[in-house]
């Protein structure tokens, strides 16, 4: 696929996903939605990617939400044609489609949030496993002053990650953060300069590239986001034993403990396309409906 509105860079190990619409701030559209979501597609089956990154371009903006002035004028939020099946796939919020396959994704999720992100460019990153944050980075979940609600199953994720009063007092107010409250409040794991964001991003990168199995990560992975959701720990338990004993057995582990014992760096053979527990997804996916 030929991307007009993302760039996708592959190297060592590492992918880049750049939003990319510097006329308009990175603003999201659905052709950017479908591209970025084609990107997933292609990093989840390269083995040769160990982790993704994902910013804006510039220093502005990391996405400064649903474009509102969209070529062709129209509906912003929506299908333009009225719809009363609610399971219409044409009712499906463009935001939720593309965290939902953030959140499935196998290969862990770094964002470097270098500037503005609100609206949709702020519940994106949610499903992102790490975030770092330019110390010019703004979030802000301004439905209610759009007159709209939160979208990209940020219900869902939000709560979980700074907690329900925090989330209910960001959506309500719609008032913009800065970077330092987004750290305090737990949204990102750091803040830097504008022009060690990258580097800093690209460092924990390579740490997971460098030192760790990529199926024990995409497996970590899974069952973090999946069973942290569970109803009870004995889910959990369940998943956890069965990984145990497939990946015991793996060229992976005799790898692991190999080279942990001769203090060599580690070679791990086996990859995600090929070698994933024959129990994986061990969950059943939702249909929209």
């Amino acid at each position: 696929m030929s991307y007009t509105q993302i760039k996708l860079d592959i190297a060592e190990g590492i992918a880049t996903v750049t939003l990319h619409r510097p006329e308009k701030m990175n603003a999201f559209t659905r052709t950017m939605m479908d591209e970025f979501i084609d990107a997933l597609d292609t990093t989840d089956a390269d083995d040769s990617v160990r982790a993704v990154i994902v910013t804006g371009h510039g220093e502005r903006a990391f996405c400064a939400g649903a474009d509102l002035t969209p070529e062709g004028g129209g509906q912003v939020f929506s299908d333009p044609n009225p719809v009363e099946d609610f399971s219409d796939e044409r009712v499906r919020d463009g935001g939720g489609r593309l965290t939902l396959r953030l959140f499935q994704s196998k290969k862990p999720l770094i964002g470097a949030c270098n500037g503005v992100a609100v609206g949709v460019g702020a519940t994106m990153q949610l499903p992102f496993d790490i975030r770092l944050a330019s110390d010019t980075a703004r979030y802000g979940f301004v439905f209610a002053r759009r007159g709209i609600v939160p979208e990209a199953a940020s219900s869902w994720f939000l709560p979980r990650l700074v907690g329900m009063q925090t989330a209910l007092e960001w959506c309500m107010t719609g008032r913009l953060i800065d970077a330092g409250e987004a750290l305090e409040r737990g949204l990102v794991r750091s803040v830097h300069p504008q022009d060690e964001l990258m580097d800093a991003a690209v460092g924990i990168a390579r740490e997971i590239a460098d030192n760790t199995s990529a199926v024990s990560v995409a497996m970590t992975r899974a069952m973090l986001w999946h069973n942290g959701a569970g109803g009870h720990p004995m889910d959990a338990h369940r998943v956890d034993s069965r990984a145990i004993y497939r990946l015991s057995r793996s060229a992976d582990a005799r790898e692991g403990i190999a080279s942990f014992l001769e203090k060599r760096a580690p070679n791990y053979p086996d990859t995600v396309s090929e070698d994933m527990p024959d129990f994986y997804p061990w969950w059943e996916e939702p249909a929209y409906k």
